[in-house]
């Protein structure tokens, strides 16, 4: 049985991105992310957010902290008829942060753990999946994980450089124009 999925990115794609999100209040789900994810579903992916948090490593917040808010989108998500299998998150930062999740890892975007990890625990066909994101470095992560097809949003990070594999990546203006390209 071939499994695919949706990866999202969080920030920017699930919600507007205001830096650091980290309570309810402060996070505003982006038009068009339940009529996105519910055509996914019909289509037979399973959902998956894949997700960089540095606000941990810099003190901004915890992991519980980040969990609950998590647990929250969750929610507000089957309210919508969505179901997200699971939400992958990095709280690493290579350089900056307070606390001991100051490192280098495997999970931060555009490292492709996270997706790894995803594909091993739920089985995965990357190569009939789907990234979309609003940073290069989103699709780094999804190429260097096999993803094929990768689906960049543009936002105030899409300039941002390094700009290599984004060749055959499907640029978009707003996440609202990726329905389109769930199939």
């Amino acid at each position: 049985m071939m499994n695919k999925a949706l990866f999202l990115d969080r920030d920017g794609i699930i919600n507007v991105d205001h830096g650091y999100v980290h309570k309810p209040e402060n996070f505003e789900f982006v038009e068009g992310i339940f009529e996105l994810c519910q055509r996914a579903i019909e289509k037979g992916y399973q959902i998956f957010v894949i997700t960089n948090q540095a606000g941990i490593a810099r003190g901004y917040y915890d992991i519980a902290t980040f969990e609950t808010l998590s647990k929250w989108m969750v929610n507000e998500f089957a309210k919508h008829k969505v179901t997200i299998s699971k939400v992958y998150f990095c709280p690493h930062h290579p350089t900056k942060g307070v606390n001991d999740f100051v490192m280098s890892c495997k999970c931060r975007k555009p490292e492709p753990g996270m997706i790894n990890q995803a594909k091993e625990e739920y089985a995965i066909t990357l190569m009939e999946s789907i990234f979309i994101g609003d940073k290069i470095s989103d699709m780094q992560a999804a190429y260097n994980a096999g993803i094929k097809s990768r689906i960049l949003v543009d936002s105030r990070y899409t300039n941002e450089s390094p700009s290599e594999h984004i060749e055959g990546v499907i640029r978009i203006n707003e996440l609202k124009q990726a329905i389109e390209f769930i199939v």
